[in-house]
């Protein structure tokens, strides 16, 4: 596996997931850049997978700067709803207003009440890390963390859908966990273990 480099460039306008993954980056001495900070466009996410998604944004931003690139896609998938929003989780929270994942939660549980789901109500997050060279090759990284929904919401740490999802193993939602403390566990930081398990060791 190819080594990273002093610099990289982090395919996102999210300044929150730059921070975070640039947490996750700093024992290494990698130093993080964003998409956003360089004003590089987004990317239509045009593929129907975590992967599909995370490699357009990672080459993308590899070939508009001549640096290696660092994406991901993630989502959370609902076994009730056939693993639905998956690759369309932040699109359950548009609105003409911006992202409302508030509503996003709602939606979500009010589409398993609709099927009569059973409790518990599984789920899954899922992270898929695509790292990206100039000349096109790529490495591809997947996180998952199972557990289950619940209701109401609990928590209002993290985002997204963190307050209504509990992992297993653990009697706190991801919205009730210190961030620090979740990102160590998160299915980012289990794709992150493999990043890092490939790239710095």
């Amino acid at each position: 596996m190819r080594k990273i480099g002093p610099k990289l460039v982090i395919a996102t306008h999210n300044a929150g997931k730059l921070e975070e993954i640039g947490a996750l980056l700093a024992p290494y001495g990698v130093g993080v850049v964003s998409a956003g900070a360089l004003g590089l466009p987004e990317p239509e996410e045009t593929e129907q997978s975590f992967v599909g998604n995370a490699r357009i944004k990672a080459h993308a931003a590899a070939q508009a700067t001549a640096l290696p690139a660092l994406a991901d896609d993630s989502g959370i998938c609902v076994d009730a709803l056939h693993g639905a929003p998956g690759v369309h989780t932040a699109d359950w929270a548009e609105t003409p207003n911006g992202r409302d994942f508030v509503l996003a939660m709602h939606k979500t549980w009010a589409a398993c009440d609709a099927v009569a789901a059973p409790e518990p109500r599984r789920a899954t997050f899922h992270c898929t890390l695509v790292l990206a060279w100039p000349d096109g090759e790529d490495a591809v990284f997947e996180g998952v963390m199972p557990g289950r929904l619940v209701w109401p919401m609990r928590g209002d740490q993290g985002h997204g859908y963190d307050p209504m999802f509990q992992p297993d193993g653990y009697t706190q939602t991801f919205g009730e966990m210190d961030r620090w403390e979740k990102n160590k566990i998160s299915h980012r930081a289990d794709a992150f273990r493999k990043l890092v398990a490939a790239c710095f060791t």
